[in-house]
Formats: structure tokens, C-alpha cells, sequence
């Protein structure tokens, strides 16, 4: 029973590791080009995320408390 359960995490661990270029299936093309674009995108600019769809964090660590400014939207309950 080991052994199988051996065997299958191998086989599992080695299909998750292969990396390889992307291309079109067989007989299929890249979609069309975008509205407006003079070159036509390959398929690794057509995986970039851009800005708006992954944003950069924002760090920012407070050292020491601070007193908060009066918020006129916090209003007490009805």
C-alpha cells in the first residue's frame, strides 16, 4: 500500500514541475488582434496581468499609535 501511495505522489510531484513555452493548439490560432493595436500580442504578453488587475501592496507600518482624526461619517446608531 506504501508503495502505491509512493508511486502516486512521484507521479504527481513530477507532472506539477514541467514548464514549457505556450503555444496555440494544433490548427488553432492566437485570438484575433485587439482593437487599435499595431502589432499582434504572443501568448506570454497575452498572460501579463496588467497594473489595475494585480496591484503593487502598499506597506506602510505604523511605529507608534496616533491619534485619529474626527471622522464626520462616524455617526452613533439610531
Amino acid at each position: 500500500m506504501r508503495k502505491i501511495a509512493a508511486l502516486g505522489f512521484a507521479i504527481a510531484l513530477t507532472a506539477c514541475g514541467q514548464k514549457v513555452e505556450l503555444t496555440p493548439v494544433a490548427g488553432e490560432t492566437l485570438p484575433p488582434k485587439p482593437y487599435g493595436a499595431e502589432v499582434q500580442p504572443d501568448a506570454a504578453e497575452l498572460l501579463a496581468l496588467d497594473p489595475q488587475a494585480a496591484p503593487d501592496r502598499s506597506v506602510e507600518l505604523r511605529t507608534r499609535s496616533e491619534e485619529r482624526e474626527d471622522d464626520p461619517f462616524d455617526l452613533p446608531p439610531e
